[in-house]
């Protein structure tokens, strides 16, 4: 029986036993690693495809070597611009040994706890906003009230102010 799952954003075909490389995981060697998003899974005339992935179905897998895969050069070149630069990278790589293939414990269960959990948190998270906009939104009213107060009283002193003065001058124009 063979089976096709998804891992770091490629697709791997295996049969129990096989050994696979694939893009690094982390975590460490002789631990086990189990890949829940099966595509394909059969054997002959019997194959079940999933859409897109077939529901309580994973691959468990054992880490046998974590390493670097060979130099592959890299050259950067512009003709007739007198630029050439090179270089080498190595790409990490997981080397994995297919242990069973099959129904096995997948994370489809658990994300309905955490989906509950995480809707919990969104209604939370959406009371508190509106609760922080309403006291926002009477802070600013009385911010808005308290300045209007603020103008009329210096505006009456102001006009206090001014008849005062228009007072003291006549007063002083009679003398």
């Amino acid at each position: 029986m063979y089976a096709v799952f998804r891992s770091g954003g490629k697709q791997y075909r295996g049969k129990e036993g096989d050994k696979i490389k694939l893009e690094k995981i982390n975590a460490d060697e002789g631990s086990s690693v189990q890949f829940d998003e099966v595509m394909i899974l059969g054997e002959g005339d019997n194959i079940k495809i999933g859409t897109p992935y077939i529901p309580k179905t994973s691959v468990t897998a054992k880490i046998t070597k974590q390493g670097k895969s060979k130099k592959v050069p890299v050259v950067k070149f512009k003709r007739r611009k007198n630029y050439l630069r090179q270089g080498t990278h190595r790409q990490f790589f997981t080397e994995i040994e297919i242990v069973s293939i099959g129904k096995g414990k997948t994370k489809s269960n658990a994300p309905k706890e955490d989906e509950k959990k995480v809707a919990k948190k969104v209604t939370k998270k959406k009371v508190a906003k509106k609760v922080t906009k309403k006291k926002v939104a009477k802070k600013v009213a009385k911010k808005v009230t308290k300045k209007k107060v603020a103008k009329k009283v210096t505006k009456k002193k102001v006009a206090k102010k001014v008849t005062k003065k228009k007072v003291a001058k006549k007063v002083a124009k009679k003398k």
